[in-house]
């Protein structure tokens, strides 16, 4: 990685990762610790997804496992991880067939356009849960069989998914020198939260790991429920989790997401994904339990650009919440 920008980088995917480490000084007026948030829209596909899906696909283009003109990678995504694999398969040549469903964002849909990517959008939910997910899971391993070359990642299960998030953490012990007291990670295939884990028992902090769930998620046991914002908890409980990975578990709600992400841009001027206002409304809620002094990490996992038709609409908002306003409002 190309660390100080001083020299040109050996293509786009080269500046992926070293995403910077900001520090929040007006979100939580009067909290007596430091907060920071890595802000992961800074990768080139936009957000934390970018490193992952790079992970999981560097080494069979190495290994010669992946061949341009010959292979198709199929992948399941609510958005962001797709528009990391469509920038790669770009990138390498490779053809690209993503299963999106009904809440993948509008604006997620038209980058997947302009990269060449091949979108089958999931209409019909998951009778069980009310869910799109696993009818996504079903329709990729219609594909895997039926298409010839197939290569499906598969993030849900991809140990190399975790293993790109090692290094995440790693970007954030060194930016604060191993003193990272609390890390707040929101979950959806686990792979954040279970890398940033690992590398916090390997390198011995003493980090406490709080995952960020959502209300209606299935991956601590809670009944999933239909959920609005994309890429956040999910409804099948992911074979990457590891129950070991986290130290607390917060699940907050589609409105906090919401309530979190319109405060973050009035009192820091991020605009800010929703599984980004998920961690921060876990943190708010999390205070009191927070030592005086304590270094907070939130991992931001992509921006808001691509929420505005929904978390920054406020017709959307009207829609599904009524009038909330005065959860963000000073």
């Amino acid at each position: 990685m190309n660390s100080e920008g001083r020299k040109p980088y050996q293509g786009i995917l080269a500046t992926i990762g070293n995403t910077p480490l900001v520090e929040l000084k007006s979100l939580l007026p009067g909290f007596g610790s430091r907060v920071f948030a890595k802000v992961e829209r800074f990768n080139p596909g936009g957000s934390i997804k970018d490193r992952s899906a790079l992970r999981m696909l560097i080494d069979a283009v190495s290994s010669g496992e992946l061949e341009p003109g010959r292979s198709v990678v199929v992948e399941s995504s609510s958005g962001n991880l797709a528009v990391g694999l469509a920038q790669i398969c770009r990138y390498f040549g490779f053809r690209f067939i993503c299963v999106v469903d009904g809440k993948t964002t509008e604006q997620n849909l038209a980058i997947l356009a302009a990269f060449g990517a091949e979108v089958e959008v999931i209409t019909e939910r998951d009778r069980a849960t009310g869910e799109y997910l696993p009818m996504r899971l079903r329709r990729v391993r219609e594909l895997v069989a039926t298409v010839p070359h197939a290569y499906w990642p598969n993030q849900y299960a991809n140990p190399l998914n975790p293993r790109a998030h090692e290094v995440t953490m790693r970007e954030i012990d060194d930016a604060l020198d191993g003193q990272v007291d609390f890390l707040f990670a929101s979950v959806s295939t686990f792979g954040t939260l279970r890398g940033c884990a690992d590398h916090i028992r390997k390198a011995g902090l003493d980090t406490k790991v709080v995952a960020v769930d959502a209300l209606g998620s299935a991956i601590f046991g809670l009944e999933p429920t239909q959920r609005l914002i994309p890429g956040h908890g999910a409804s099948v409980v992911p074979p990457l989790m590891d129950p070991d990975a986290p130290d607390e578990i917060v699940h907050v709600s589609d409105v906090d997401c919401v309530a979190a992400c319109r405060r973050l841009v009035g009192r820091e001027a991020i605009l800010a994904g929703g599984s980004s206002g998920a961690t921060v409304a876990a943190l708010q809620r999390f205070r009191d339990r927070v030592p005086e002094g304590s270094n907070c990490v939130l991992i931001f996992p992509d921006g808001g650009d691509r929420y505005l038709d929904t978390i920054y609409s406020d017709a959307w908002v009207q829609r599904n919440f009524g009038e909330i306003s005065h959860l963000w409002k000073d």
